[in-house]
């Protein structure tokens, strides 16, 4: 936890222990969280407290494909504001719905109650948002040659010739 009054000087280390990446690995949903850490730097800002840094995370984690075991490194930007809980500012705004670039400005907000918050909860997100559910280790190609799936374009068989005559025959009308 880090108390909002008097914000460390420098850059605060998050190291998750060997606890808290068996715990993360569970909550994920994957194999196994084999490092974690987190530089994150704090300052007051106008809207609350401004964090940003880097986390670097190396997980091990299903193939979406295959099953098998495969090792990813995560380097990520951590860049968000902490705001006392209730300010947040839920107004409607002119541009609802398009994508833009997230500067200092307009970063995520977490809000917190009391005095402090939780930089590790937060590294933790940033861990959860960063695993791509649909990794694919080395074996993905040939496992999905041996189940018969083929990319797109480069279908063949019975029921790929059959549709390909029926939509030339619809062709012809």
């Amino acid at each position: 936890m880090v108390k909002t009054r008097m914000l460390p000087a420098g850059a605060v280390i998050i190291e998750a222990d060997e606890r808290e990446r068996i715990a993360l690995a569970d909550r994920f949903g994957i194999v196994s969280v084999d490092a974690l850490s987190a530089a994150i730097e704090l300052e007051f800002c106008k809207k609350g407290i401004r964090a940003e840094g880097t986390m670097n995370a190396r997980i091990t984690q299903s193939c979406a494909v295959s099953g098998d075991d495969i090792s990813v490194s995560i380097d990520e930007p951590v860049v968000l504001r902490f705001i006392e809980e209730g300010t947040a500012d839920l107004t409607p705004s002119d541009d609802d719905g398009i994508d833009y670039e997230i500067t200092p400005d307009n970063c995520d907000e977490i809000e917190y109650t009391g005095d402090a918050f939780d930089l590790g909860e937060v590294v933790a997100q940033s861990l959860g948002l960063a695993i791509d559910p649909y990794a694919e280790g080395p074996a993905a190609d040939a496992t999905r040659k041996k189940a018969g799936i083929v990319e797109e374009g480069q279908q063949d068989g019975p029921l790929a010739e059959g549709l390909a005559g029926a939509l030339s025959a619809l062709k012809k009308d």
